[in-house]
C-alpha cells in the first residue's frame, strides 16, 4: 500500500463562506499534519502517538539512536490499543 499526499485543488476555494475549511483542505493539512517529521528527546517507542508511517527524530543526538521510523501496526489488545508502540531504530 502506498500512501502519499495528493494535492489539493486550487480551482476551489479552501474555505467555506463561513470561514471554516473545506473537507478537502481538512483531509489535506490532517495528512500533511499525520506525515510530519516529530522531533522529540530519547525514544518515541511507548511515548510518542502516531500513525504507520510517521517520523521521529531524537534531537538529544545519541549516536546510533537518532531516527525512528513508526513501521509496526499499533498494538491492537482489545480493548485499547496503544498507538505509541511499533516505533522501530532506522
Amino acid at each position: 500500500m502506498v500512501i502519499r499526499i495528493t494535492d489539493i485543488s486550487f480551482d476551489r476555494s479552501i474555505i467555506e463562506n463561513d470561514g471554516s475549511l473545506t473537507s478537502q483542505s481538512r483531509t489535506f493539512f490532517r495528512t500533511l499534519t499525520n506525515q510530519a517529521l516529530i522531533i522529540g528527546s530519547g525514544s518515541p517507542e511507548g511515548v510518542v502517538i502516531a500513525e504507520i508511517g510517521a517520523s521521529y527524530m531524537d534531537d538529544t543526538g545519541i549516536t546510533g539512536a537518532i531516527s525512528y521510523i513508526k513501521r509496526d501496526a499499533d498494538d491492537a489488545v482489545p480493548p485499547t490499543p496503544d498507538k505509541s508502540k511499533g516505533w522501530v531504530l532506522v
